[in-house]
């Protein structure tokens, strides 16, 4: 048998930025950071003022990982960060107190018990919401024994993945001189998006989304926009993804030119899989594609003015 040529080699392990990362492979582990980031993402949602579309409570990427916004205490500032590098989570306050927890194979009980102790060791006083959002089945963090897997090289792939996709959205959100959301990472669907708005208002959004009050998607949705991202779910290896509120009329219809795009009626969305963007001969250049030709199907049918 004849050995396997460099280039192929290239496109089993994945291009430098882009690993494979099937989820079959990590799934266990892929749930439980999930639960966490919730953990830590509800310490925002409790804290940080309100901002326009749930941004003041999305998570950041960093050199390292995720971390919170800084974070208002009375006087005090609080900021949350999972290093997905090193494994471990830090607190600090800008009064100089720290705590810190590794990130290894632990419940989500265990997990949730030592971060409250360590809230309460640096006299932050909070009442997080103690139950999962947006997941279609729900265990109350301090009752979750089930989920308590950390596979570190797993999560080690699925940041260098988060950095490079967060690169392309960016250089797509650059593009745009309207008004347009940060590169950010929303800890409910748990996912990496950017988001565009072409200036209007937008019809109130049905909801209906597993275990999240409406209330929370109308305000997300109250203008009209075109989205896109990267969800480590679905697919084989996970997808990008691309998708217009409200959905204008031939959307779904619309032929792209990127190979393995497609719309998924079930989703509403139009999906590439993970899979197929790192064994492209240039990754960024096949996402930058998708995300310009979904987002100028959803603006041209819709009649964006010109100024978004």
């Amino acid at each position: 048998m004849s050995e396997p040529q460099p280039e192929e080699h290239a496109q089993a392990q994945g291009q430098p930025g882009w690993p494979a990362l099937p989820v079959v492979d990590w799934q266990d582990t892929r749930d439980t950071l999930h639960l966490w980031t919730q953990v830590v993402g509800k310490t925002a949602l409790a804290l940080a003022p309100p901002l326009n579309h749930w941004w003041g409570v999305t998570l950041r990427l960093t050199a390292s990982g995720l971390a919170t916004p800084l974070l208002p205490l009375d006087g005090r500032g609080l900021e949350v960060a999972i290093d997905l590098v090193d494994h471990e989570l830090r607190l600090a306050t800008t009064d100089g107190r720290r705590r810190t927890m590794r990130l290894e194979p632990r419940s989500v009980a265990d997990f949730y018990a030592e971060y409250r102790t360590h809230l309460a060791d640096l006299d932050v006083d909070v009442r997080l919401d103690p139950v999962p959002v947006e997941i279609a089945e729900v265990t109350p963090f301090a009752q979750d024994t089930g989920h308590a897997s950390y596979d570190a090289a797993a999560v080690r792939s699925f940041f260098t993945s988060l950095v490079s996709a967060a690169s392309v959205l960016g250089t797509f959100r650059a593009e745009f001189r309207g008004k347009a959301s940060p590169v950010h990472f929303f800890w409910g669907a748990f996912d990496l998006a950017v988001t565009r708005f072409s200036g209007r208002p937008a019809p109130e959004h049905p909801g209906g989304v597993p275990n999240c009050p409406d209330r929370v998607m109308r305000e997300a949705y109250d203008a009209e926009l075109a989205s896109c991202g990267y969800w480590p779910g679905g697919r084989d290896e996970g997808a990008f993804y691309a998708y217009a509120y409200p959905e204008p009329a031939g959307y779904a219809d619309t032929v792209l030119a990127t190979p393995d795009a497609a719309y998924d009626g079930g989703l509403g969305e139009f999906v590439l899989p993970y899979a197929s963007v790192r064994a492209a001969a240039d990754p960024a250049a096949t996402l930058l594609g998708f995300l310009r030709e979904t987002h100028a199907a959803a603006a041209g049918l819709a009649g964006w003015p010109p100024t978004a």
